[in-house]
């Protein structure tokens, strides 16, 4: 199978920090989609000012969350042929360096997700590293360790065809319970899922660093999205001992 994959920023608001990882990732992957979820930041502007090469912007009319920004980026990468998409944070949180490496693991396993486990700093904000243990936990549970150990990083590369057939077919996951969600689901479709250590940062707001992740109401979101799984999960175990072995 030949490879032809693609970066994906989804952005909301990302500030200047956008146009910077724009440009690392232009420089590590010749085609780079940056997927603008209504921002109203300017930061958009800014970044498409820049003129580079290989860099397609796809403006969403109102904000829909990340997973609905995937999807309509997945749709039109499939439309041109795109094999495989790299998702990664615009604000600045995760390291263009990964690209190609990530690449490179997905040429060698081309049906695989490969999922990025956060290397936390000093920098990393105590609430965010201590609450995902809960989450972490329903979905090693839903997957039974076969899925990705961190269900909520989001730096991530998915085969499109898989992953635009879950996204399809989940009439939910569209904010912060998207990661969570779409990679469970790959998982119980069978896909194997290559977990690789990830450098993560998170940039003070005085480096133009930005966060959206509201406390209250994006756990709510996860403990919702793991309640339906959980109450899917029974079915797909019985499915999964039903199917014929290779």
């Amino acid at each position: 199978m030949t490879l032809k994959p693609l970066v994906l920023l989804p952005t909301y608001n990302s500030g200047p920090r956008l146009a910077q990882t724009l440009r690392e990732a232009r420089a590590e992957c010749d085609a780079v989609w940056v997927v603008v979820d209504a921002s109203t930041d300017g930061s958009d502007t800014d970044a498409e000012r820049m003129g580079l090469e290989g860099v397609k912007f796809l403006h969403l009319p109102q904000n829909s969350g990340k997973g609905a920004a995937v999807l309509v980026a997945l749709q039109a990468a499939k439309a041109e042929g795109f094999t495989h998409v790299l998702v990664m944070d615009a604000d600045g949180q995760h390291p263009s360096a990964m690209i190609r490496p990530f690449f490179e693991i997905s040429k060698n396993n081309p049906s695989a997700f490969v999922c990025g486990v956060p290397a936390f700093g000093p920098d990393a904000p105590r609430e965010r590293v201590l609450g995902r243990f809960a989450g972490n936990f329903f979905a090693t549970l839903e997957t039974l360790g076969a899925g990705a150990e961190d269900s909520l990083f989001g730096f991530r590369l998915y085969p499109v065809g898989p992953a635009l057939e879950v996204l399809e077919n989940t009439k939910w996951a569209r904010r912060f319970d998207f990661d969570t969600v779409l990679s469970v689901r790959l998982t119980w479709a069978g896909l194997p899922c290559i977990n690789v250590a990830v450098p993560v940062f998170y940039p003070p707001r005085s480096e133009g660093g930005v966060s959206h992740f509201r406390y209250l109401r994006d756990n709510l979101l996860l403990v919702a999205a793991h309640a339906r799984l959980l109450l899917e999960w029974p079915f797909q175990a019985f499915r999964a001992l039903r199917e014929p072995k290779p």
